[in-house]
C-alpha cells in the first residue's frame, strides 16, 4: 500500500512538472470550430499514462519489453503530433510498427495469419475511436478508468492474465490525470500523447485476455466508445462528408455542443452505461450472444437519440 501511495505522489509531481514545462513552452489547446471547450487549456496531461507504464517496467522487472517499446514508440510520435502537427504517413508508419511489437508480445504470430490482419484492422480502428472521442472533459480519463477496473476484477477474480501490477500502475495514472481533467474547467486535456497512449495500454491488456480466455465477447469492454465512433463514420459517409475532417457529429459532442448538457455529465453517463454493459457480462450465461443483442440494442439507441437531437436543433 505505501509503494502505491509513493507512486500516486509521484504521478502529481510528475504531471506538475509537466504543467510547468506545457507553459514554458506554449504546448497548449486552442478552441477551434471543432473544440467542444472555448478556453486555452495545456494540452498533453495524458503523458502520465505512459509515465505510469514506464514506473511499472522500471519498478517491476522490466516486463513486456517488445510492448513497453511499442508504447514509447508510439507516445513519442504522438507527442510530437501535440507540439507541431506531423505527416499522416509517419503517424501511420509509427501506429503499424508498434502494433507489430504489441502483437509479438502477444504470440499472435503463432496463430493463423488471418488473426494479424483482424487484429490490426480492429487496433487502428480503436485508436483513432479514442482520439475521436477525446473532446471533452472527463470522458477519456473516466471512461478509460472504467475498463481499467474492469480489466482489474477480471484478472483478480476470474482469470489472470497478466501481471496485477501493471493495471494497478495504470489505474493510479488515470486517477492521476482525472483530478486535473474530470471538473467544470480542466487543467489540462490529454492530448494526442494521452488518447492513443491509453487507448494502446487497454489494447494491449484486452488483447492478452482475449488470446489467454478464447472469449471474443470482451470486446464488449470497448462497445460504447466503438458503437459512437462506427456510426458516427457511417453517418458522415451517408452525408458525403470528408470523414477525415475535423466534425462535431459524435453523439457525445452533440449532448454537449447542441443540448447544452455538462460535460461532466455526459462523460458519467458514457462512464455508467459501460459499467452496465460489464456488470451484464459478469451476470449473463452466454457472453456471446449478449455481446450481439447489445450492440444491436446501442446502435438503434444511438441512431434515435441522434434523430431526437437533430430535431430539437431544427426547432430551435
Amino acid at each position: 500500500m505505501m509503494l502505491y501511495i509513493l507512486l500516486l505522489i509521484s504521478l502529481f509531481a510528475t504531471e506538475l512538472i509537466y504543467f510547468r514545462l506545457a507553459v514554458k513552452y506554449n504546448i497548449i489547446d486552442k478552441p477551434n470550430q471543432r473544440s467542444s471547450h472555448t478556453q486555452v487549456t495545456l494540452r498533453g496531461g495524458g503523458i502520465i499514462f505512459y509515465i505510469g507504464v514506464l514506473l511499472y517496467f522500471a519498478l517491476e522487472g522490466f516486463q513486456y519489453p517488445w510492448f513497453f517499446i511499442g508504447l514509447s514508440l508510439i507516445t513519442l510520435v504522438s507527442f510530437a503530433d501535440d507540439i507541431k502537427p506531423r505527416p499522416a504517413k509517419i503517424r501511420l508508419l509509427v501506429h503499424f510498427s508498434a502494433m507489430i511489437l504489441m502483437f509479438y508480445q502477444w504470440n499472435l504470430f503463432e496463430l493463423p495469419w488471418y488473426y494479424t490482419v483482424l487484429s490490426l484492422v480492429f487496433c487502428t480502428g480503436i485508436l483513432n475511436a479514442f482520439n475521436f472521442m477525446d473532446g471533452i472533459n472527463g470522458i477519456t480519463g473516466g471512461y478509460s478508468l472504467i475498463i481499467a477496473i474492469t480489466l482489474w476484477y477480471i484478472n483478480s477474480y476470474e482469470l489472470a492474465f497478466i501481471d496485477s501490477n501493471l493495471i494497478n500502475y495504470l489505474i493510479l495514472a488515470i486517477i492521476e490525470f482525472d483530478f486535473f481533467n474530470f471538473r467544470k474547467k480542466a487543467k489540462c486535456f490529454a492530448g494526442d500523447v494521452g488518447s492513443i497512449s491509453i487507448a494502446f495500454i487497454l489494447l494491449f491488456l484486452l488483447g492478452f485476455l482475449i488470446i489467454k480466455s478464447r472469449d471474443f465477447s470482451y470486446i464488449i469492454l470497448l462497445s460504447v466508445y466503438g458503437v459512437d465512433s462506427i456510426l458516427t463514420i457511417i453517418h458522415r459517409l451517408l452525408l458525403k462528408e470528408n470523414i477525415f475532417e475535423p466534425h462535431r457529429k459524435h453523439l457525445y459532442q452533440l449532448l454537449a455542443n447542441e443540448l447544452k448538457l455538462p460535460h461532466l455529465l455526459v462523460s458519467t453517463m458514457y462512464m455508467l452505461l459501460q459499467v452496465l454493459i460489464a456488470l451484464g457480462l459478469f451476470l449473463v450465461e452466454n457472453r456471446f450472444v449478449y455481446s450481439l443483442v447489445l450492440i444491436l440494442i446501442m446502435s438503434i439507441l444511438y441512431i434515435l437519440l441522434k434523430k431526437y437531437i437533430f430535431i430539437c436543433i431544427k426547432f430551435k
